[in-house]
């Protein structure tokens, strides 16, 4: 799906990030994800979140190539409304992308891959599926890839990741569910630098 606010090929983004990585792009001339950072962040159960992440990379690479230099993603607001904001240690970059170098993906969606669940195409299928598991007599829908149940029901694991492929599906645009993903930041697509002190104003109306 392409951004509605989508100019000449070219859309606005907002992604926070540590202070750090403006010396970098000074430097550098672009800012990647590592999964330094991610050990940083997540510490002793930085294992769950790259697991995940790796999946997410392998689809993602599907549809926008990944640099071989990139190793994980930067996930990004595709609206100023609901960017993450600037903290003390953190700075929120605008940037201008490219829109063929964007994967769009649903933010609620990859929350059920988190929990290692089924994503439902739509509402019937979520009622057709919770029929289905009171049926096998299963009650916990985050057991079939990391719980026992994998093991008693292998085509129903497959099944739960068969659906994560679904994150990708964006159908209605709604700028709280959807978010961006990037493989990297170049130094002059950034737009603006808000810091804690230089918060941005609310728009109702992204534009």
């Amino acid at each position: 799906m392409q951004n509605p606010h989508s100019k000449e090929g070219k859309v606005r983004l907002w992604t926070r990030q540590d202070k750090r990585c403006l010396p970098i792009l000074e430097k550098k001339g672009r800012f990647t994800n590592t999964e330094y950072y991610l050990r940083e962040k997540f510490g002793d159960i930085t294992p769950f979140f790259t697991e995940l992440y790796d999946w997410f990379v392998k689809n993602a690479e599907q549809k926008v190539k990944k640099p071989a230099y990139v190793k994980y993603p930067i996930w990004c607001s595709v609206a100023e409304e609901y960017m993450l904001r600037p903290t003390e240690t953190e700075v929120v970059l605008e940037i201008e992308k490219n829109e063929d170098e964007v994967v769009y993906f649903d933010g609620t969606r990859w929350d059920l891959v988190l929990n290692y669940m089924y994503i439902p195409e739509n509402e019937e299928d979520d009622r057709a599926y919770a029929a289905h598991l009171k049926k096998l007599g299963v009650k916990d829908r985050h057991s079939f890839v990391k719980g026992a149940e994998g093991f008693l029901f292998p085509e129903e694991k497959k099944k739960v990741l068969d659906s994560w492929y679904r994150v990708f599906e964006v159908g209605e645009w709604d700028y709280f569910r959807i978010q961006a993903n990037i493989w990297e930041i170049r130094q002059e697509e950034v737009v603006r630098i808000y810091t804690m002190e230089d918060m941005p104003s609310y728009r109702r109306n992204p534009a």
